[in-house]
């Protein structure tokens, strides 16, 4: 029997029923409706409202952080925390080049160049060791600030993503920061609800970002959020993405260049109504995470992606990882799955390879290289398992 034809049994034996099974579908199940219709019934449908605000202290009570500032979406999010990180334009920020594109536009929004970073097997995300040795090579301080001696700009900030959910080595970078003078900006898009020993990821760096987009693990419809420790970047995330307009009662001034990524109420009564079930559509992520942990072991050359140790992952999407030198079976895998009914694909498509970023500067990445040819994802919806 092939790996395809395994992987097809298992994931039957795993995710019985009829039908076609999607890739991560939303789950309504709470308070929605009744949310919904109180913004209708009072008018308060756009961007200031009561939801908003406790959205807001909802995220950041659950997560541990200080402050969160809801906005438009993930994307938004992350552009808005880099630059209050500093990057400006002409600056080189070192990104993974395993992620969302979304990462890598962010930086190309403000100006700024992505800087491509190898990934590690053990996390999927960024390899601090590899990063080290990386700028040990190109980097050099000047005048206080962390110059690429190969292009001559400064390098602002490191922005970790941590993939599919799973906590990247929070301490290894950080540290690397410290060494090189780098700002650490987590992009926690797909990790709401994961721990790295024990504290959330989004706490770590000066910002990091969330992303309620609807495949997420909750979902506002569209959506995002700015995290941060900083009570002063908190107050000027709000600031700059509501339109850097200082309060008024009836004046419409705008102080500074801001953005208009506010949140609306009706998406933040959908998050409000998210966050209460949060707790219930983790156990049944870890649930689902489990079962096939269980029903995918006995596969042939590939092997269920479990939590990096001392971490707890939100398990958002599941990954099966082929072992090295079976990179020609991934195609048949995920043709065999979705013909079957099971919408499974592979990761991304590494930066390096889009057309708008061949140019830009990066390490040597044999562990991203070889991980993009051997990644698939497993149906993850929280409704799979019950």
């Amino acid at each position: 029997m092939s790996l395809a034809q395994e992987l097809v049994a298992a994931l039957r034996a795993v995710l019985p029923g009829p039908g076609p099974v999607a890739l991560h579908e939303p789950c309504f199940a709470g308070n929605e409706w009744k949310y919904l219709k109180d913004c209708l019934d009072s008018g308060w449908v756009s961007s200031v409202g009561s939801y908003v605000d406790r959205f807001e202290d909802e995220l950041a009570r659950f997560t541990g952080a200080k402050r969160a500032v809801a906005v438009v979406n993930g994307t938004a999010a992350l552009q808005v925390a880099l630059r209050l990180a500093g990057v400006t334009a002409g600056d080189e920020v070192i990104v993974p080049a395993l992620t969302f594109v979304a990462t890598a536009n962010a930086v190309a929004y403000l100006g700024a160049t992505p800087h491509f970073a190898d990934s590690a097997e053990a996390t999927l995300g960024l390899d601090p060791a590899a990063l080290a040795r990386h700028l040990a090579q190109v980097a050099v301080a000047r005048d206080g600030q962390c110059l690429n001696r190969q292009t001559g700009r400064v390098m602002r900030a490191v922005v970790p993503m941590h993939v599919f959910g799973h906590p990247v080595d929070l301490e290894g970078l950080q540290r690397v920061c410290d060494d090189y003078g780098l700002a650490l900006v987590e992009d926690a898009a797909e990790s709401l609800g994961s721990y790295y020993h024990g504290r959330h990821t989004g706490t770590f760096g000066r910002l990091a970002t969330l992303s309620f987009n609807g495949n997420k693990t909750i979902t506002t419809g569209g959506g995002g959020a700015i995290l941060t420790n900083d009570e002063e970047l908190g107050r000027l995330a709000k600031h700059l993405t509501t339109t850097a307009k200082p309060p008024h009662p009836w004046a419409y001034a705008h102080d500074q260049l801001g953005y208009n990524y506010r949140l609306p109420n009706l998406n933040a009564a959908l998050g409000c109504a998210q966050m209460e079930q949060l707790p219930e559509f983790l156990r049944r992520k870890r649930r689902l995470a489990e079962a096939y942990a269980q029903g995918l072991a006995g596969l042939t050359g590939a092997r269920f992606f479990r939590e990096p140790p001392g971490c707890q992952s939100n398990y958002w999407l599941n990954a099966l990882i082929l072992d090295r030198g079976r990179e020609a079976e991934l195609t048949p895998c995920l043709e065999a799955a979705n013909q079957a009914g099971y919408m499974t694909r592979p990761a991304w498509e590494l930066m390096h390879r889009l057309p708008m970023y061949r140019a830009c500067p990066r390490m040597d990445l044999p562990v991203a290289e070889s991980l993009a040819g051997r990644i698939l994802n497993l149906p993850s919806g929280p409704r799979l398992l019950v």
